[in-house]
């Protein structure tokens, strides 16, 4: 059963990373004139103390995010929270968090208007963004050197255990077409500020979050070969693999042999389910 993450850690944890207990991940860096808009302000002012109060941000390993250029970060996602967690985390890294993220939120009351200021790509759960390729805007983020968080589970995971499930390809498409940085990402203890499906948030006492960034995947043997589904299959499990390693590490647990897969499970990919 997923951990509750009352034990603690310090020093060398699940494979020699470094565990860094406090502060900032890249200290000193700033943001470039020019980067934030009033959206960003407006919503920063409110989501970032509200997440710096709830968590006490754990990093593990010294790689962090890019400081310049385009990349894609793919993070595992279990808790509704988690868009919160990770676009703190990137923010921290002071580039700014922008997401595919799914169509309906921005058909939401203000919220939709600031989605749409910060200049997150709406997707329509049927995989496709209002007129055009569900990719399209990703691709005009990453070609004006911002970093773009892609869900590459989709959704929620499915697995009861809140391991990373099966993938798509949309994260990988997406830096293969533009040649740019596909990172691994992985968190564990956002279900502690907000359990799976809930909509509470706990902000006291705070609780313990880990993160690991990973290397950039590599995708040299797929560049220059025709993207068709089994390439991209092949890149997403491997994309999937290197997320789950970093649970593991995280969870210090091994994941299941196998991935879960909602269509074995005769679950639907979508929509709370337990």
């Amino acid at each position: 059963m997923p951990d509750n993450g009352t034990g603690s850690t310090s020093g060398q944890q699940g494979g020699g990373r470094e565990v860094v207990t406090a502060g900032l991940p890249t200290p000193g860096r700033r943001f470039h004139r020019g980067d934030l808009n009033g959206a960003f302000r407006v919503v920063a002012s409110i989501v970032i103390p509200m997440i710096r109060v709830a968590a006490r941000f754990r990093w593990h390993g010294s790689t962090r995010l890019p400081a310049e250029g385009p990349f894609i970060v793919a993070p595992n996602h279990y808790t509704n929270i988690d868009p919160l967690v990770v676009g703190t985390v990137v923010w921290l890294h002071r580039r700014l968090p922008q997401y595919l993220a799914k169509a309906s939120l921005f058909r939401v009351p203000v919220l939709g208007y600031f989605m749409r200021g910060m200049g997150n790509v709406p997707v329509e759960r049927s995989g496709r963004t209002r007129g055009s390729d569900p990719l399209t805007g990703g691709r005009a983020l990453v070609a004006g050197g911002g970093g773009l968080i892609v869900y590459p589970e989709g959704t929620l995971t499915r697995d009861p255990d809140l391991w990373p499930m099966r993938g798509k390809t949309g994260a990988v498409r997406l830096a293969l077409e533009n040649d740019v940085p596909l990172i691994p990402m992985a968190h564990w203890g956002t279900q502690r500020i907000m359990p799976r499906y809930g909509r509470t948030l706990r902000l006291f006492p705070p609780s313990r979050v880990d993160v690991a960034i990973g290397e950039p995947l590599d995708l040299s043997a797929y560049r220059g070969r025709p993207l068709d589904q089994h390439l991209l299959q092949q890149a997403t499990a491997e994309l999937m693999q290197a997320i789950t390693a970093l649970v593991e590490e995280l969870r210090g647990e091994r994941a299941p042999a196998e991935r879960w897969d909602p269509a074995a499970n005769n679950q639907n990919e979508t929509g709370r389910f337990a």
